[in-house]
């Protein structure tokens, strides 16, 4: 599978031109922010393809970087470009495909159906059908009658287009499997065969027909792992239908598959994309009751839902309450009810790290509404502890935001701005850390001084 000079050219034609009948140009002056998980590298190939609408002086650059990269660099390169999860460069996505041409010709690359079948799906994602296709053929070429290899091929294929949702992708792939007599002899391929589709199924939102393929797989004596349980009956609660999301989780525990934190959590989020608000506190009240340990994530999954404190940290200059018992006060019954439910020390606590020499709030993974809450419940913990004074203060305060490697824009993070408004208006003692932009910090007797005088009154 290589190209020639020439073929790279012809290769970018396409893109070329997509991007001019798209205005999607970028000017010469803009600098782009460095993603997550990228070398700067690949961030400086990145930033100079983005400024030129040469295919030639691309095609230099592309064979320029492969050539001088590391294998672990040029894979990151290709795997930002081809990630879902690619909001600075996914103009440049369709670059994946010479890009691909040319790093298959490196000494040190090793073919592997997952990569190719990561990049086919994300340029059908962004509707390079012509590139895509190529690709798709040029693998069964490789791979002949080889029906394991093909069957695992399009097993990675369906999984790479789940991570896009893309219907259309999942689609194809489906035919294509269900044409691979009997999903080849080997039991393994047969269950990965029935995972990669129910899972795609799921995720296009069709889980009747993923549990008819469950049962399918049932009746030919393969045994359902948790994951295709807990992809139907999200998809069931995705689609507002509760009652079947709830039998489904009912034929999983009888499997003797035990309910769990990421399969409640699934669930909460589901009945808060609905509104649900009563379900919402029955089911946390029934985590409680299974022992089930809430994570960060139990916590993003309720309080992104919550429409009161979503309005409240979307508009960070205007933040009140700026206390636990003003927020109760704020909140509507249904509201309060799911949030006092909601809120546990242990989440807390296992954010918090405490020794002589500093007490530390760590806040990554927290989304807005999450970050809120835990800052409201640390500060009314610490009152309540440090308000008796029969604990030695530590020397210092700090609470960790992350200087925004993980979001949208990088740099840019919406927590470290709702915790600086949020000290502003508290006229909090915890100002930036010079050394460190991603932290807040203070000494801790100021802190305590102020947290206790602050919340006295």
């Amino acid at each position: 599978m290589t190209t020639t000079a020439g073929g790279l050219g012809l290769a970018l034609q396409p893109f070329f031109h997509h991007r001019h009948m798209t205005t999607l140009r970028i000017e010469q002056s803009m600098q782009l922010p460095i993603c997550a998980a990228l070398s700067k590298q690949g961030h400086r190939f990145l930033t100079s393809v983005a400024t030129t609408d040469d295919p030639a002086t691309t095609a230099r650059l592309i064979r320029k970087f492969v050539a001088s990269s590391s294998k672990s660099v040029a894979l990151d390169a290709i795997s930002h470009l081809v990630s879902p999860n690619n909001a600075t460069f996914a103009r440049l996505s369709p670059l994946a495909f010479p890009l691909y041409y040319e790093i298959n010709k490196a000494s040190w690359f090793n073919w592997n159906a997952k990569l190719i079948a990561d990049v086919i799906a994300s340029l059908h994602k962004h509707q390079r059908f012509n590139e895509a296709q190529t690709l798709v053929l040029e693998v069964e070429t490789k791979l002949g009658s080889k029906e394991r290899d093909i069957c695992n091929f399009y097993c990675n294929l369906m999984d790479s287009h789940s991570k896009h949702q893309s219907k259309q992708g999942i689609l194809e792939s489906y035919e294509r499997i269900k044409q691979l007599p009997s999903h080849s002899s080997s039991i393994y391929l047969k269950k990965r065969s029935y995972e990669s589709i129910i899972g795609g199924l799921s995720v296009i939102d069709l889980p009747n027909e993923a549990e008819t393929l469950m049962v399918e797989m049932k009746n030919r004596g393969i045994k359902p792992s948790v994951f295709e349980y807990r992809s139907i009956s999200y998809a069931y609660g995705r689609l507002g239908l509760f009652e079947d999301m709830k039998r489904v989780i009912g034929l999983m525990e009888n499997e003797g598959f035990e309910l769990d934190v990421i399969m409640s959590n699934m669930v909460l989020s589901s009945l808060g994309f609905h509104n649900e608000l009563v379900e919402m506190a029955s089911w946390l009240k029934r985590m409680k009751r299974s022992k089930i340990v809430f994570s960060i994530r139990t916590y993003n999954s309720v309080l992104n839902h919550c429409h009161t404190i979503m309005s409240i940290v979307e508009h960070p200059k205007e933040i009140k309450p700026i206390s636990l018992e003003e927020l109760f006060k704020n909140l509507n019954d249904d509201e309060s009810s799911v949030i006092r439910e909601l809120v546990d020390p242990l989440v807390l606590d296992e954010s918090t790290e405490l020794t002589s020499l500093e007490l530390k709030l760590d806040l990554h993974g927290m989304h807005l509404g999450t970050a809120y809450l835990i800052l409201l419940q640390w500060f009314n913990n610490l009152r309540i502890r440090y308000g008796a004074k029969n604990y030695e203060i530590p020397n210092k305060v700090t609470v960790v935001c992350g200087v925004g490697k993980h979001s949208v824009v990088r740099g840019e993070s919406p927590v470290k701005e709702l915790v600086k408004e949020m000290m502003r208006q508290m006229k909090s003692p915890l100002k930036i850390d010079r050394k460190n932009v991603g932290c807040f910090v203070a000494q801790g007797k100021v802190f305590m001084n102020w947290l206790c005088q602050s919340f006295s009154t």
